[in-house]
């Protein structure tokens, strides 16, 4: 297995559209495997963001890093009302299909700019390092669903898009800033 932090984000992009898949075409299937899709994807999410997302920033792929962090904070938004709407209701269907469309965008646009941006400005060695510290964050967030974020999570999310005075506000404030820098 590769340690690039590349190709490990691929993988987890290839599992997500897997499970994607399951959950459209066997509803039977969504008590169980929406769980398991909220968590990869909160997990998934803020390794990005913790170790990531900065290191791109800082090898020069700024804009890109702040329009996949607002993206983040859309699915953010998407996958909370996924996981808390009844598989069962009729607002399920609805709910899933915007969560899909925004993360298959989402993971279109990063496999097409960010990621590629990523391998030219950051040599192998040090995404073999990524790779270790984006793995280790994403076990440990593994069981997460989308509405367990700390403050810390909220802080690094506001220095991926640059906001200014997030340490200043409360967790609620922080949450309420970033919800309103989402790319709905």
């Amino acid at each position: 297995m590769t340690d690039d932090v590349v190709d490990l984000i691929l993988k987890d992009h290839r599992e997500l559209e897997r499970l994607f898949d399951t959950l459209l075409n066997d509803p039977g299937q969504r008590v169980t495997l929406v769980p398991v899709m909220t968590t990869l994807l909160t997990a998934h999410s803020r390794a990005e963001e913790s170790e990531v997302y900065p290191a791109a920033r800082e090898a020069g792929a700024g804009e890109d890093v702040e329009h996949s962090q607002k993206e983040h904070l859309e699915a953010d938004q998407l996958a909370l009302r996924v996981a808390e709407t009844d598989p069962d209701s009729a607002d399920f269907a609805t709910a899933l299909k915007e969560l899909i469309d925004a993360v298959k965008h989402h993971v279109g646009e990063e496999e097409e700019t960010l990621l590629p941006e990523i391998r030219k400005r950051i040599d192998e060695a040090r995404r073999a390092e990524l790779g270790k510290a984006f793995l280790a964050t994403r076990e440990e967030g593994l069981g997460d669903q989308p509405g367990d974020i700390t403050k810390a999570d909220l802080e690094q999310q506001a220095a991926n898009i640059e906001l200014t005075g997030a340490s200043a506000m409360s967790k609620d404030e922080l949450k309420k800033s970033l919800e309103d820098e989402a790319e709905l």
